[in-house]
């Protein structure tokens, strides 16, 4: 679907100069979704609107070899916006930019341009897919040094408010920066757990969601931080209480508009294509889960008691499927994976989830039986892994090592993402924790 330029390049040039711009961050992820940038000064910006802006791609995670190194940053007008955290004078503006190689072609393991590919696949079946995430975070003090606690900057709990939500004025600043910058904020409030807060931004295309979701994270940990604070996206950062999800809500529409997902007539007013993008859901879940929760960490997030999802399955009850299927949204019928976290990259994710979605529309494929209240509680004591979802991320990898379908919505990030995530097992494997050594220390 065509969408309308926000910006032109004599736009931004104007803006530039109106709003005493004079650092512009070219920014982009690398394959574990950690933001990286290129800061220029205002004199540069022609050469950087130009696409002549070049990086090394050896030295950022899972990009290229050495003797491959040279990119150009080809920044996405629309993306550009201004820090209001920054000063007033001397401003610092920013452009999201995707990855090309020096012969002018899109670098194939840059993750924006993966999510690009499966948004292209859903637009030649005339589908515009839609994406709005919930937002989960912990903030905590930091210490005389300035490093992260884990000490909970408040000990509220589920909709509590001031004076026990300490955390009132800090999500009030976060709302406010990110309504400065384009952002339609839905919802703010107090978690389930001590110092954990949630913020929910309305839905957008693909694309723009997945740069909302890496400038919201940049937002949060800033104004955090001018608070005193330290902003977490970790799953779970504190054994005993609930992690942290980045629930997504998804809805596709054609190229008139409608929301293909809904059907008046249905019980649960869905559409044939509805049943069949959750049937791809469940069908992929196992692969989905090692790019939708991409750390060892996230794994201790993903266990029954804490409101997180364990079985593969869908419902109408919030409770521990896999997706679940709001009531009452008529027209904006939509589907809910609750199992992605903020750790994730977006744009992989984001495209893992839309490939696994139309493959189960090309293919019609039928959901299980969705689950009731009854089954949904003797879920929890079921040990069958057919039934639930991989319980870590070892587990994962191997699902996602045997999936063609999210492994074709990787591409080129398939083999370095999964030499990274293998990495990483190895090294949390070999390493010996605090558990180990309370545990055995005096015992052996």
């Amino acid at each position: 679907m065509l969408i309308d330029s926000k910006y032109t390049k004599e736009d931004i040039i104007k803006i530039t100069k109106e709003e005493d711009i004079k650092f512009i961050r070219l920014q982009f992820v690398d394959i574990l979704g950690t933001l990286k940038n290129v800061a220029i000064t205002d004199e540069q910006l022609i050469k950087a609107l130009n696409n002549q802006i070049l990086i090394d791609g050896s030295s950022i995670e899972g990009f290229v070899r050495m003797e491959e190194s040279d990119m150009f940053l080809k920044p996405d007008l629309d993306t550009f916006e201004i820090f209001p955290w920054r000063p007033h004078q001397g401003k610092v503006g920013r452009m999201i930019c995707d990855i090309y190689n020096l012969d002018g072609t899109p670098f194939q393991g840059d993750p924006r341009y993966v999510l690009k590919k499966v948004i292209k696949e859903a637009e030649e079946l005339g589908y515009d897919f839609n994406v709005g995430p919930e937002f989960e975070f912990f903030l905590f003090q930091i210490d005389e040094d300035g490093y992260p606690t884990t000490k909970t900057h408040d000990n509220a709990g589920y909709f509590d408010l001031g004076p026990i939500d300490l955390g009132e004025n800090v999500r009030r600043d976060i709302v406010l920066t990110l309504e400065e910058m384009g952002f339609d904020i839905q919802t703010s409030h107090h978690e389930v757990a001590p110092g954990q807060h949630e913020i929910d931004f309305k839905y957008s295309d693909a694309l723009r969601s997945a740069d909302n979701i890496v400038t919201f994270k940049l937002v949060v940990k800033v104004i955090a931080r001018k608070h005193g604070l330290h902003a977490t996206f970790m799953p779970k950062p504190i054994f005993g209480i609930s992690g942290s999800g980045m629930h997504c809500n998804l809805l596709m529409y054609d190229d008139d508009g409608r929301n293909i997902f809904y059907n008046e007539n249905d019980e649960l007013n869905l559409s044939k294509e509805a049943y069949y993008f959750i049937g791809g859901l469940l069908k992929h879940a196992k692969a989905l889960t090692a790019v939708t929760n991409p750390t060892v960490n996230s794994y201790k997030r993903l266990v029954s008691g804490f409101e997180a999802p364990v079985r593969i399955g869908w419902s109408t009850i919030n409770a521990s499927p896999l997706i679940r299927i709001p009531r009452g949204r008529n027209k904006n019928s939509l589907i809910e994976l609750r199992s992605p976290d903020p750790s994730c990259n977006p744009y992989l994710a984001v495209a893992a989830i839309l490939k696994a979605g139309l493959d189960g529309i090309k293919n019609k494929i039928e959901p299980p039986k969705m689950l009731e209240k009854e089954e949904l509680s003797e879920a929890l004591d079921i040990l069958d892994v057919n039934l639930t979802i991989p319980s870590s991320l070892k587990e994962a990898l191997i699902e996602l090592s045997k999936d063609e379908v999210v492994k074709e919505a990787l591409g080129d990030v398939y083999e370095r993402y999964m030499k990274a995530k293998s990495i990483e097992w190895d090294e949390y494997m070999s390493v010996v924790h605090p558990w180990e050594v309370e545990k055995y220390i005096s015992r052996y």
